[in-house]
């Protein structure tokens, strides 16, 4: 799905990829951008979609259905991983999780890693119930969304990653100096490029080696290498596994369907 772009925005930061693997491997792509997190894995799952890029949240769901393994994930300053984060209007503190109680919030999807399951699970392992101990719920459906109503003044805290708040920014539609973080998460593994278990170990194989060297095709320059949220990364690396994405899968597992249920509930009051 798109980070709060534009479909045609989202197909022109992961085109060159492609492009190249398709001179570096002779495979061929349609590129589409999917409506919402749950039409993706219904995609994947019903062999509508051979490749998708997803969260770590929306891979786990599809791998548990038998539709997705890792492919490949794009590398940054050496490292793998990006950040979730709370954000709220400059001036408005937060010196721990526990001081959400009786504050209003933004989330995203409920399938989003880092503008749903990682804060919500922050709030669980702290002892909070979301449904309960904040003062409303909004689930905006996006992390552009709940900028937004931050911006606008609508809640006091809103959820989203550190990459769709500097897309936000660098495209001017929030103010740094009026919007800031407060609290960031632990690394989380980085939104991984996933492929259905059911394409052909050869092409498998050529996928992993065109993504391994994309970066070297002298025809893709730096600033056409991106990751989430259209963020510029130095390449990408098939070396990846499931257990990649342990850390998010606990959190997964704290963030519960009556969790979820209870909020979505709460939010549609």
């Amino acid at each position: 799905p798109t980070d709060g772009g534009t479909a045609d925005g989202t197909i022109a930061d992961f085109a060159p990829i492609f492009n190249a693997i398709t001179r570096s491997a002779d495979l061929h792509f349609n590129i589409r951008v999917g409506q919402s997190y749950s039409s993706v894995v219904e995609g994947l799952d019903n062999k509508i979609v051979d490749i998708a890029f997803v969260g770590p949240t929306l891979y786990l769901q599809a791998a548990e259905r038998g539709a997705a393994e890792p492919l490949a994930v794009a590398v940054q300053n050496g490292e793998s991983v990006y950040y979730a984060g709370i954000f709220s209007q400059k001036g408005v503190a937060l010196e721990s999780i526990q001081d959400l109680k009786g504050r209003s919030m933004a989330l995203g999807d409920v399938n989003s890693s880092s503008s749903f399951t990682i804060q919500v699970g922050m709030m669980v392992a702290a002892g909070l119930d979301p449904a309960r101990d904040l003062s409303k719920i909004f689930l905006t459906g996006s992390h552009s969304n709940s900028l937004n109503a931050l911006s606008e003044g609508h809640v006091d805290f809103a959820a989203a990653s550190f990459n769709s708040y500097a897309k936000a920014v660098n495209a001017g539609a929030i103010d740094p100096e009026r919007i800031v973080p407060v609290m960031r998460s632990a690394p989380i593994p980085y939104p991984p490029f996933i492929m259905h278990p059911a394409i052909p170990n050869s092409i498998k194989n050529s996928l992993r080696d065109a993504f391994d060297t994309v970066h070297n095709d002298p025809q893709v320059t730096p600033d056409m290498i991106r990751g989430f949220g259209g963020i510029l990364v130095d390449h990408y690396t098939s070396n990846i596994t499931h257990e990649t994405f342990e850390t998010v899968q606990n959190l997964m597992a704290l963030v519960t369907r009556d969790i979820k249920g209870s909020m979505l509930k709460v939010a549609s009051e």
